[in-house]
């Protein structure tokens, strides 16, 4: 009766709400995004408010204890159903041979192919090599080198960035559906660029610089490269108390569809819970989604190891739904293949499975079962 009970609120809401509400007149900052990309961003703002989608990052690439099986994923496992959101990542798109890249290409390009086929959704996260030094994605100090200031126009080592982002754009440009269209995708470049642990964050380039790279970014692969398949997404990461700390490096609403941010500290990391600034910070995030017309999301959470089995609907739940809030997803981090402590979701057998069954079955989630045709009005 509850899972009846939740297709029935959900397709009501829908009934009942009025055009506008629907945000049938919105679009995407990019002005020639294909009918399938504006399809996608005004589902999602049509079921903020009224239903919030559940991610889970590398969700159906590997899970605890396995990896590369055919549709599966660990909330499948524990579901029936794939999450709504299924987050993949660029970090294999650079740095490496030509001929380790284009097996990483064949690989991604399946992966948004089978999860658009069956309905669901693709955010793309971008774990960037450092392409001027050694120390990967992270920081680290005596081997990084700040690459930001290098990589923007017009510096030194600008035609490097844009060679990277050249073949990026041509991959996005080859994933497509069966009928050839392109597939839509939400991109989440530079993200938790306020904290200082990426060689992209706040210790190792300025205001201006990052957002001068990011709208670089979005204006070559929007206008140069033709890509209109991409909505933009901003996510800082939980180090804000105001708007304006929020908005510190934010490059602009021409530049940005949705915003967001990650926050494990506030969920319980290290064992230290603090839900009403995690609370805050989301009122800061949907007041200004709010007033700027973006969607909103808690782009990255989680608790490692989920050690309190009632985290889902005590903790998560309650705070993502709480009153004022419109989120359009939560996407939680991976499980990891080899780790026994490294997991952010459920898998069979884990003591949370009992209420993440309950977060399954509540009204106010979506999973990817429940989607139906969001590419297509």
């Amino acid at each position: 009766m509850r899972f009846q009970f939740k297709y029935l609120l959900f397709y009501s809401l829908i009934i009942v709400s009025v055009p506008d509400a629907l945000g049938n007149d919105l679009l995407p900052i990019d002005k020639n995004a294909t009918k399938e990309t504006i399809a996608l961003y005004r589902y999602l703002h049509r079921i903020s408010g009224r239903s919030i989608l559940f991610g889970h990052q590398h969700a159906t690439e590997y899970g605890h204890g396995w990896w590369g099986d055919s549709n599966r994923s660990d909330i499948k496992s524990v579901t029936g159903s794939h999450p709504a959101v299924i987050g993949i990542d660029f970090s294999g798109l650079s740095g490496q041979p030509d001929s380790l890249i284009k097996i990483e290409e064949n690989r991604l390009r399946k992966i948004i192919q089978d999860t658009y086929e069956r309905g669901g959704i693709i955010t793309i996260s971008w774990h960037f090599y450092n392409p001027l030094s050694g120390g990967g994605f992270n920081w680290k100090d005596g081997i990084s080198i700040a690459a930001v200031p290098k990589l923007i126009p017009e510096a030194s080592d600008h035609e490097k960035y844009k060679s990277i982002v050249t073949r990026i754009s041509k991959f996005i440009h080859s994933v497509r559906g069966k009928k050839g269209e392109s597939i839509p995708m939400i991109f989440r470049p530079f993200h938790e660029l306020d904290g200082s642990w990426f060689w992209w964050g706040k210790n190792h380039c300025s205001p201006d610089e990052i957002k001068t790279l990011w709208k670089f970014t979005v204006n070559y692969m929007r206008d140069s490269m033709k890509v209109h398949q991409l909505l933009y997404a901003f996510s800082p990461d939980c180090t804000f108390n105001t708007e304006a700390e929020f908005l510190e490096r934010y490059p602009g609403d021409e530049y940005a569809d949705l915003v967001g941010m990650d926050n494990y500290a506030d969920f319980g990391r290290d064992g230290k819970y603090n839900l009403p600034a995690a609370l805050k910070k989301l009122q800061i995030v949907q007041n200004y989604a709010n007033k700027a017309g973006k969607l909103a999301a808690l782009t990255e959470t989680g608790l490692e190891s989920i050690p309190k089995a009632d985290w889902w609907t005590e903790v998560l739940l309650k705070t993502i739904t709480a009153p004022g809030l419109k989120l359009a997803y939560v996407l939680v981090w991976r499980n990891d293949v080899k780790s026994a402590t490294h997991y952010y979701a459920p898998f069979p057998g884990h003591a949370s499975v009992p209420d993440f069954l309950k977060f399954y079955h509540s009204p106010q989630t979506l999973f990817e079962k429940e989607l139906n045709n969001i590419y297509t009005h």
